[in-house]
């Protein structure tokens, strides 16, 4: 087990931030950590990586705990927090260097970082000098230095321009091939296209813990479909069918249809149509998006 927590809380003062959080990532998965502003995601990462000692509770990085042998356990993790910490008055290289000896990693590491980083171009300037994009490519350069077994980043994709969003999304999951990986972000296209799984926190306790292809069952007890007729509906009728919750005139003789999810709602849909003798031109149901199980799950 490369991650695991049980029961951690966390207070500052009188506020709790955390609330008996357990969870467990194995080598090899690549997880979203998710929630809205406040709800307890830095915070996590900051005691998965020894930065703030938690209130309760225990975590462990690959088996090790994380208050009895802090130094071990920071060695096995190459973290990128938030507001990624650079010194900017020195180059790149001389950068990766310096933290190559701060975990006495072997320097061949820095050539293989700065080309799977995309820094080869870069790698002679000023930190300071670079683009937000660039700066973050040297926070995880310095994060994978000395190949460590698990790998926690906090919005890692911050000011990237589209091109190097797809660099690092690709970078992330071939590190995260034989590694493991802890990822918080806002952007739920990102969580889509890196993800296996998902933790989604919110008022510093866990609501959701599924595999991606599995979360949107988690949006709540609602299905919607749009159907299209040759001519137009009145809409108070729509409302009358059996388990129908909500009409939305979408376009033209086009109709988003909510209805109970344990209810299959298209036969009584083609049975409108028959007896009002009207033609269905288009019938699909909308996939929930990851975006809408966030929201119903932190509102």
């Amino acid at each position: 087990m490369s991650i695991k927590v049980e029961k951690i809380s966390k207070f500052y003062g009188t506020q709790k931030a955390l609330h008996e959080v357990s969870f467990e990532i194995n080598k090899g998965e690549i997880v979203g950590f998710l929630g809205p502003n406040g709800a307890g995601k830095s915070t996590m990462m900051k005691i998965l990586t020894g930065f703030i000692p938690q209130s309760n509770g225990e975590a462990k990085i690959c088996n090790i705990n994380t208050t009895e042998d802090t130094l071990m356990t920071k060695s096995k993790i190459g973290y990128l927090p938030e507001h990624n910490p650079l010194y900017l008055d020195m180059y790149v290289r001389e950068y990766l260097e310096f933290v190559a000896n701060i975990y006495k990693a072997d320097h061949s590491n820095i050539d293989l970082m700065i080309t799977k980083t995309g820094l080869v171009k870069e790698q002679h300037k000023l930190i300071g000098s670079l683009s937000k994009g660039y700066r973050q490519r040297v926070g995880l350069a310095q994060a994978l230095i000395h190949n460590p077994e698990v790998l926690i980043l906090d919005e890692p994709t911050t000011g990237l321009d589209p091109n190097q969003l797809v660099e690092i999304r690709s970078l992330i999951k071939e590190i995260g091939k034989d590694k493991t990986v802890m990822l918080s972000t806002h952007i739920m296209q990102e969580v889509e296209a890196i993800c296996d799984r998902v933790i989604i926190i919110n008022k510093g306790q866990i609501v959701a813990d599924q595999p991606i292809n599995k979360l949107h069952k988690l949006a709540g007890s609602r299905s919607i479909i749009t159907i299209e007729f040759n001519d137009i509906v009145n809409h108070q009728d729509l409302l009358l069918i059996d388990n129908v919750l909500e009409v939305v005139e979408t376009g033209k003789n086009t109709y988003q249809i909510t209805s109970d999810s344990n209810f299959d709602l298209r036969p009584l849909l083609f049975d409108f149509a028959v007896k009002n003798e009207l033609m269905v031109l288009q019938l699909s149901l909308v996939e929930q998006k990851l975006e809408d199980v966030f929201h119903s799950l932190t509102r």
